[in-house]
């Protein structure tokens, strides 16, 4: 990934080094397991500890010759340690290593998304509260619909992200395999203690059955559930998106005193960072489907997926983390104007009630067809002359033979919108 879409700590679980480092300590911990169970001398598992070094630009060298990369890396442990280096990898295979190392790579990356999350969330939390009743208009398709408050959007949000947190610790415990199984998964060069003994070591589960690879429906699952994360984070990016549009202008991002908007034009402020998480969550997605397709490999294995996973592994865990942060601190640091909000409900002149003067008149006998008819043809009224939608009510005779205006009136209270408000908020925030 990018340096400019890169945090440090996601950044050094995938750098080369850190890789190379976790192929060490599996290869140490099986030797250990070897060592306990009589299968290797006693004493080889400290002296490797002791006198390893990683080397990458000599592993990098070796590979150049040997066109291996698991090879290149042992030949260059082996240069370090001595002859007891013949001990190490006995009865296993590269994918023990790879895979292993992946899984932990995965796993560490996915514990830091759920801390970026939970950040996520305190923030949606804090939010959603200080604007529970600020009143502002809900849309659907675009159109004004009826009333909502700002902080039930955010309430919407920080549900969905609640979501996002159990579908992140279900992809890290499903991921958390470990499988040190020989070739083809038999088990027939290594016994099955060692394979529990490293999973012990690193906090893993046993694969019940790993081929030669742990099966990739495991990194189908870890993958899809960062593409639905990157979903939601667009979902609120494109409502303050949404939301700072000059004619509407109920929300912006934080612009700083020194900040420009545009090389041309001196008055733009546009929501950049909103805008790049957009960008961003299309190229979180877009490694789902390659995840998918790694699920069906040629009989016990190929390598069609390694390819694929050394790309996708880093750039989308780096990519999650760095768009989770930016969202926390665009909703930590926007303007909200619950005045705006209040102007832009009254555009449409009171059409924001037409439901509840509809269920109105069914209730004094006319059918819902009708009723709908009726306040269709005021609320198109309102449209064509410019008039305000009780004005062209109060002046409907049929309406007035069943409502008064003074009981027109009080059908046009927003509070009404609101009242049961306080319910969804329970069910929310326990």
């Amino acid at each position: 990934m990018i340096e400019r879409y890169s945090r440090k700590d996601l950044k050094e679980i995938w750098d080369e080094k850190n890789k190379y480092k976790i192929w060490l300590d599996i290869e140490i911990a099986a030797a250990q397991a070897m060592e306990k169970f009589k299968i290797i001398p006693k004493g080889i598992a400290a002296k490797v500890k002791k006198k390893a070094k990683i080397n990458v630009s000599r592993i990098h060298k070796i590979e150049k010759k040997v066109h291996h990369d698991v090879i290149a890396f042992l030949t260059s442990i082996t240069e370090k340690v001595g002859n007891e280096g013949r001990f190490l990898h006995k009865g296993m295979t590269s994918s023990d290593v790879l895979d292993t190392c992946f899984n932990i790579q995965l796993l560490q990356s996915g514990k830091i998304i759920v801390k970026d999350i939970d950040e996520v969330l305190k923030i949606l939390k804090t939010k959603s509260l200080k604007y529970k009743k600020t009143i502002c208009i809900g849309r659907s398709h675009g159109i004004h619909a009826e009333p909502t408050t700002f902080g039930l959007k955010l309430a919407s949000f920080y549900e969905e992200f609640k979501r996002n947190k159990k579908r992140m610790e279900n992809a890290n415990k499903e991921i958390a395999t470990c499988a040190i199984s020989g070739a083809v998964g038999t088990f027939a060069n290594i016994d099955p203690k060692i394979e529990s003994y490293v999973a012990k070591k690193f906090n893993l589960k046993v694969e019940p059955v790993s081929t030669q690879v742990i099966p990739r429906d495991r990194h189908a699952l870890y993958f899809s559930t960062l593409g639905i994360i990157a979903g939601s984070i667009e979902r609120v990016a494109t409502e303050i998106r949404n939301l700072q549009k000059t004619e509407i202008q109920e929300v912006e991002e934080f612009f700083d005193k020194k900040q420009k908007g545009s090389s041309a034009m001196p008055h733009k402020k546009n929501p950049i960072l909103s805008e790049n998480l957009t960008g961003l969550a299309r190229m979180i997605r877009s490694y789902v489907v390659p995840a998918l397709e790694n699920i069906s490999l040629w009989h016990e294995r190929d390598i069609s997926h390694s390819s694929v996973e050394r790309n996708i592994g880093p750039d989308s865990t780096i990519t999650l983390d760095f768009a989770l942060s930016r969202l926390k601190n665009i909703l930590k640091n926007m303007n909200v104007y619950p005045k705006k909000m209040l102007r832009n409900l009254d555009i449409t002149k009171g059409l924001i009630f037409s439901q509840k003067v509809m269920i109105e008149l069914t209730k004094r006998g006319f059918s819902r067809e009708k009723a709908y008819t009726l306040v269709q043809k005021n609320a198109q009224k309102t449209w064509s002359k410019n008039i305000s939608f009780y004005e062209s009510l109060s002046k409907d005779s049929l309406i007035n033979k069943k409502i008064s205006n003074k009981d027109l009136m009080k059908m046009f209270d927003i509070n009404y919108h609101t009242k049961r408000i306080e319910v969804i908020y329970k069910r929310v925030f326990k």
